[in-house]
């Protein structure tokens, strides 16, 4: 009996190791000390946010204290926001010869915004350069393509994009490639082709990690097949909470974790909450013939994603609140399955319509901080899943890179 009951406290002790959280909550007080800590040590970093579609669009400035955008320097500076990664994301509905110059564009773009206030911000390239910008009290901008179609079937353009700063590529973004299923849609290509395959062998030399949001549960599964450095979830959460495709199963993460690799939480209310996701489908009819509507009265002038996401914005007052603790929720949840050392932030923001009240902008991430803190987590547990992670992958992807010359 004595030795049983010995195994039982021990699973215990495993099971709170791997979930990464205390015993108890804390009380508001302990929390919001704890977080202060924690924000005064960690180095934040989000992995997914769409605010250059806005920029280019003239819709709004970066150092603008009333910018309407998610992201902007006063707002990542409120939020404690070390590095941002800008997601590099042309529409997959434009004719195909467009995605490679558009693209580009969109990179020159990024590189202009940080020219253009080189005392807050700096360009990383390497996790070690985002703690060097960190030290030196800048914002670390990163970029990540959004969708492999962009990369127009062509390898040697996969390592301009990675010469111009890309550190991550999204195999696929919500419409299948030639050589990688999408999460949406009904398969085409049962996964990776050969030539999907020889993209993340690439991506792997280079040095950029390979980002599984947005693909479907074939395509990972051949992705882990087929890489020899962590893969990431840029910008998915967890399926057993809100069930949808974009999002990953516990078996997913599962692996992701064995991988090394890392799920950044997506903020998105219909990513994280079922019951939202339901009345949004209810409501997406009259939405889509509003926008329908908007873009035949452009009469051919441009209508872009930007001008969607706010005629949706309007339909929010009808649908359910999502708070900022359904993050949470899936962090916990993600902990819980992949463990502490794999769980990150990918907010999603600018890219989408609908966030969950709390956390309207990046100004608002101590917030999280302040829940986690009160759910139990440990200060380095936190400061893990706000940055430590992702920069962990980034190393051994880095690494990985190094080593793979050397074997030709």
């Amino acid at each position: 009996m004595e030795a049983s009951r010995w195994i039982l406290s021990l699973l215990a002790v495993a099971a709170g190791v791997q979930a990464g959280l205390c015993a108890a909550e804390r009380s508001p007080a302990e929390a919001d000390a704890l977080a202060q800590r924690v924000l005064a040590r960690a180095l934040i970093v989000d992995t997914h946010a769409d605010t250059i579609e806005w920029l280019m669009q003239d819709r709004c400035r970066l150092d603008d204290p009333a910018c309407s955008c998610m992201i902007s320097i006063p707002k990542m500076r409120q939020g404690h926001l070390g590095a941002e990664f800008f997601s590099i994301w042309v529409s997959t509905t434009l004719p195909s010869r467009e995605y490679v110059p558009r693209t580009v564009e969109e990179f020159e773009a990024v590189h202009q915004q940080v020219e253009r206030f080189p005392y807050d911000l700096g360009l990383a390239t390497t996790a070690d350069e985002i703690v060097r910008l960190h030290e030196q009290g800048k914002i670390a901008i990163l970029m990540g393509v959004e969708g492999g179609h962009a990369i127009g079937d062509n390898l040697l353009v996969l390592g301009a994009y990675y010469r111009l700063g890309a550190r991550y590529m999204t195999l696929t973004h919500t419409a299948h490639t030639s050589w990688a299923d999408s999460s949406k849609g009904k398969p085409r290509s049962n996964g990776l082709t050969d030539f999907g395959r020889s993209v993340v062998r690439e991506m792997n030399r280079l040095g950029m990690m390979v980002d599984i949001s947005h693909v479907s549960d074939k395509t990972f599964a051949d992705a882990l097949a087929v890489t020899r450095a962590p893969l990431i979830a840029s910008h998915s959460s967890c399926r057993a909470l809100a069930h949808h495709s974009r999002n990953m199963t516990d078996d997913m993460i599962s692996a992701l974790a064995k991988n090394g690799g890392v799920i950044q939480i997506n903020f998105y209310s219909p990513f994280i909450d079922d019951d939202f996701a339901s009345a949004l489908r209810k409501l997406e009819p009259k939405m889509d013939a509003e926008v329908a509507a908007a873009r035949k009265a452009r009469e051919g002038k441009p209508f872009t994603h930007e001008d969607e996401v706010l005629i949706r914005k309007r339909y929010a007052p009808q649908l359910p609140v999502v708070t900022m603790e359904r993050i949470a929720d899936h962090i916990d949840h993600a902990v819980k399955v992949g463990g502490v050392d794999h769980v990150g932030l990918g907010s999603d923001f600018d890219g989408v319509d609908f966030i969950p009240r709390g956390m309207e902008d990046a100004s608002k991430l101590p917030d999280l901080v302040r829940e986690l803190a009160r759910r139990g987590y440990s200060e380095d547990d936190m400061v893990k899943i706000l940055g430590g992670n992702i920069l962990r992958v980034m190393r051994q992807v880095e690494e990985v890179s190094r080593k793979i010359p050397s074997e030709k």
